[in-house]
């Protein structure tokens, strides 16, 4: 099955006259961006569009600063009749959340276009777009739109550039082409230091107290050549502050000094941890794929179960 069948995903977007737009659980600003630019996209080209999440909880607030994010919907089942469904950023069915069976039901049927970057992502979709070579979903999209010429415009380029900026964490990590779209973009009239500051610097004085608890619980662990530097956010931090402030977290240990892995547990639920993963040496995506998680090479997820103790001890054998 091809990863990368922009053909297809052009004819299906042409051809669709209504589309139901889906991304990811606790989504950040490239699936926002990518649903955004997508949504203001299609109706360029007359098509009946919808964006939802599938999840009831609040989108963060930092986020709402792209435009058309406050149409998003939160929702517990997938919105019926559409023509085509298309899923951005999102690197495997259960990032879909709440409406992961039915996506499913709808790639059986022919009816899901697959967008995304994430090595990890064998492509669920009827058609896939997974291209790991970009920096951001907003970059295979960029691509996309092209192709069906689509007039980007201010507003456009402002959510895929709020993609592009934040999951290259502000231009510190991809390929050297990533400054050439991030030019073009910029080229619409962006106020690129407002987007990064209402993206990336939006923490509140709680925030930042939360930020230094977390923090103060630092522990550096040995597993096997490597040494890991380990955060854990327990649920109450988790249930009651911005995800944006919560996902801050991994840029404290993706390189700190004597380690060469950063981890972050974070509890969604009492022993239930989303996992993040950072890493310039070690594979992260084979990493989190033996616990069926995945993602990119140096930055991947899964989930774990247990106590913090327990989740530790596993994920130092699987690195020893």
């Amino acid at each position: 099955m091809s990863r990368t069948n922009y053909e297809a995903a052009v004819d299906a977007l042409v051809q669709a006259s209504s589309i139901c737009i889906i991304t990811h659980l606790r989504p950040d600003a490239d699936a926002v961006g990518s649903a955004a630019a997508l949504t203001l996209a299609l109706r360029q080209r007359g098509k009946e569009t919808r964006t939802v999440i599938g999840q009831r909880r609040d989108i963060s607030a930092n986020l709402f600063s792209i435009p058309t994010v406050d149409e998003i919907e939160l929702v517990d089942e997938l919105p019926k009749g559409y023509d085509l469904y298309v899923t951005l950023d999102c690197g495997s069915l259960d990032r879909t959340g709440s409406v992961a069976k039915e996506i499913a039901e709808m790639a059986a049927a022919g009816r899901v276009l697959c967008i995304d970057h994430h090595a990890s992502n064998d492509g669920f979709g009827s058609i896939n777009v997974v291209d790991p070579v970009c920096e951001s979903t907003t970059v295979v999209l960029l691509d996309i739109l092209d192709r069906i010429s689509i007039q980007i415009d201010r507003v456009i380029a402002h959510c895929l550039y709020a993609g592009l900026v934040t999951d290259t964490g502000n231009f510190r990590w991809g390929r050297p082409a990533m400054h050439d779209i991030a030019a073009r973009l910029m080229l619409y009239g962006l106020d690129t230091k407002q987007i990064a500051l209402e993206l990336m610097d939006s923490n509140t004085a709680d925030d930042l107290q939360m930020i230094g608890r977390v923090l103060s619980g630092l522990s550096i662990e040995e597993a096997g050549e490597h040494r890991l530097a380990v955060l854990f956010v327990p649920h109450e931090e988790v249930a009651s502050h911005a995800d944006s402030a919560i996902e801050s977290f991994v840029d404290y240990v993706r390189a700190l000094k004597g380690t060469d892995i950063g981890v972050v547990f974070k509890e969604q639920a009492p022993q239930v941890w989303a996992v993040s993963l950072r890493s310039s040496v070690v594979n992260c995506a084979d990493v989190a794929l033996t616990f069926g998680g995945g993602g990119h090479v140096p930055a991947a997820g899964y989930t774990a179960h247990g106590t913090p103790e327990e989740v530790t001890a596993q994920l130092v054998g699987a690195l020893s």
